[in-house]
């Protein structure tokens, strides 16, 4: 079966299809044996792995977050193929990472990393931690000793300042961002357990009310409008991009980025970051405004 001009044109990271296996939406456009509607499921675990093939080996693309919605189109040998609602993004994941249907999420996870504990009781052990942008469904508050904690609806407890209602956004995405300083780079990383320079991208603006596709190429594509520094002098907000890489501008001489030279999202001068990345990637591309 050959490809058709169609298939060429549609990106397989934001659209679901195979020569075997379909979204019903794309009937019409692709060629499959079958196509499937899709069950709603969504994150049942605090970060889940989204590989480009059902095996562990393979890379992984990106990360989803607990709580968040996903169309499942099929499920085998422990594997999930599956597409974000957030962001289109289509991948496998462990089938042990998602639950069936709907999360119904009140709060969202507002720090880098938070815990989650078996009672308001911050001396207990943890069960395990929390990223930034994992949805939770908080049903009380209670004070133990002057700590407010939130009771989730599994009678666990979280610290209620590490969250915020999710109708509430940042007005800077860039602050953002400086919250992350300091979390290690990982490739495919779209978490504050681990991140790269399009997740750091996604996950800050995100926080600010402002949705943006996953990877660089997308983003390069989509967010803003590109402006000439010689002309237009560089702002807190401005993205740079590079072949592959992208940062934000911090103030019009300094970004802040995950990258694989220090390992972790650090700040550093723009000038210092060019001269650094043009003998192995060339100097930046764009210059973007969001």
């Amino acid at each position: 079966m050959s490809e058709s001009k169609v298939e060429k044109q549609l990106d397989r990271r934001l659209n679901a299809f195979r020569p075997d296996l379909a979204d019903a939406r794309l009937a019409g456009q692709v060629q499959a044996d079958r196509y499937v509607d899709g069950e709603t499921f969504s994150v049942g675990v605090p970060v889940a792995r989204v590989h480009m093939a059902p095996d562990a080996a393979s890379g992984m693309d990106t990360q989803f977050l607990h709580g968040e919605e996903l169309k499942v189109f099929e499920r085998r040998n422990g594997w999930a193929w599956v597409q974000a609602q957030r962001d289109s993004y289509v991948g496998y994941v462990p089938e042990s990472s998602i639950v069936e249907g709907s999360f119904s999420a009140t709060h969202i996870v507002c720090v880098p990393r938070t815990f989650v504990y078996p009672e308001p009781d911050l001396k207990r052990p943890v069960l395990h931690a929390h990223s930034m942008g994992a949805l939770v469904n908080v049903v009380d508050e209670l004070e133990v000793r002057g700590t407010r904690y939130a009771i989730l609806d599994d009678n666990r407890a979280m610290i209620l300042r590490h969250l915020r209602p999710l109708n509430e956004v940042s007005a800077d995405y860039v602050s953002i961002a400086e919250q992350l300083i300091h979390t290690p780079y990982l490739w495919g990383g779209a978490s504050g357990m681990g991140i790269d320079c399009s997740g750091l991208v996604q996950l800050s603006m995100r926080m600010a009310g402002r949705p943006v596709l996953r990877d660089t190429d997308m983003q390069v594509s989509s967010i803003g409008a590109q402006i000439d520094p010689e002309s237009t002098p560089l702002q807190r907000g401005d993205l740079v991009f590079w072949k592959g890489h992208v940062a934000i501008c911090t103030s019009a001489d300094e970004i802040i980025h995950a990258n694989g030279y220090t390992m972790q999202v650090s700040r550093e001068p723009l000038d210092e970051a060019i001269n650094r990345i043009e003998p192995l990637y060339g100097r930046p591309t764009l210059f973007c405004r969001p």
